[in-house]
């Protein structure tokens, strides 16, 4: 479909950049303006159930929008990797954890940062580039052969890798999935101008699939079908900056750049952007393992929040509603987990150290 647009100055891989650059940037308006982010609706405080309808709007609409366009014969999962007939749990189970966990340490998912780091946050920036690095050491460097490892234990699903082979079929689900998610966001207490810029955030995610499925499909000069995903994006980027004249620039990468630039224009004309760095060395150690607990589990758990919590969902794949679940059960036990020690050395006459909002 590439070559009858009539597009000549790019290549398909070339257009696929622009796209993502594009896509990012509407996604960092948009969750910079929703404070879109699933650490919010997991960890306990006054934004949590606001938190959860504004995530939770987002997931209605990806999950419509992309299985609408699979109806419609736009797009297919049967040979993505979401879909894939043996689901290696034990990777997802273990990665999820990780990335649940990481997430409470760091104060956000690996999107939320990303964009946060376009409103000046430096903690947010360090986060990004030590959880791209040991991203990249888990899919190609000195963590590889544990997460080839862990990649061994297998179930065998088959078609019913995806909910469309359960019972009742793509439709049942589909429905059944966006009925609860919308049921829960307008209960909420959450604006509508919040649930509405979620939605339209969620509808990101149908149209990066449909872009690179079937706009950008090149017989000569074929693309990977991929959407809104932060944690192979981070590691794409790391590995470019690093290796420029070597590899290409990808959809990743500038999907990425796309959400920094789209964070920091929204920022800028609502007057949020400000300089924040860490406030004690403690804050920095937890901030710096949290990141550590994520690059890793992103990889093995196969996407992040939003790669598999909203992309992957989307698809019906039990996979990633498997990585979803751990990461929100991870995130939930290591909040409780961080809030006792707050209150026991509070007890001991201590006072807790802050814990800043993001």
């Amino acid at each position: 479909m590439y070559q009858a647009l009539g597009i000549t100055a790019l290549t398909a891989p070339q257009a696929a950049v622009a796209f993502g650059a594009l896509l990012g940037l509407a996604f960092g308006l948009l969750a910079e303006r929703t404070g879109f982010c699933l650490r919010r609706s997991v960890v306990a405080g006054p934004e949590r159930r606001t938190a959860a309808g504004v995530w939770l709007a987002g997931v209605a609409a990806a999950l419509v929008g992309t299985q609408a366009a699979v109806a419609a014969g736009w797009i297919g999962f049967g040979d993505h990797r979401f879909h894939a007939g043996d689901l290696p749990v034990a990777a997802i189970a273990v990665g999820g954890a990780l990335f649940g966990a990481g997430m409470v340490l760091t104060r956000g998912c690996i999107s939320r940062l990303v964009v946060l780091s376009g409103t000046g946050n430096l903690r947010a920036a360090l986060v990004i580039l030590v959880f791209a690095l040991t991203a990249l050491a888990t899919i190609r460097g000195v963590l590889a052969p544990l997460r080839l490892w862990l990649g061994e234990a297998t179930l065998p699903l088959g078609a019913a890798a995806s909910l469309g082979g359960w019972p009742g079929g793509a439709l049942l689900w589909t429905a059944l999935g966006a009925g609860a998610a919308l049921a829960v966001a307008a209960r909420s207490g959450a604006g509508r101008g919040k649930l509405a810029g979620a939605a339209a955030l969620g509808l990101l995610v149908p149209l990066g699939w449909v872009g690179t499925g079937l706009v950008l499909q090149d017989d000569f000069d074929p693309v990977a079908m991929q959407s809104l995903a932060f944690t192979s994006s981070a590691a794409e980027a790391l590995f470019w900056v690093g290796a420029a004249t070597s590899i290409p620039l990808s959809f990743g990468a500038g999907l990425v750049g796309g959400a920094v630039l789209g964070a920091f224009a929204s920022a800028g004309t609502a007057g949020r952007l400000r300089w924040q760095s860490f406030e004690s060395p403690g804050q920095t150690g937890r901030y710096l393992s949290g990141a550590v607990l994520m690059g890793p589990g992103g990889t093995l758990a196969g996407g992040c929040t939003v790669g598999a919590g909203l992309s992957g969902t989307a698809t019906l794949s039990v996979g990633a509603l498997l990585a979803l679940a751990a990461m929100v059960a991870a995130g939930v036990a290591t909040d409780r987990a961080l809030s006792r020690s707050s209150r026991e050395s509070g007890a001991r006459g201590r006072t807790p150290a802050p814990r800043p909002a993001e």
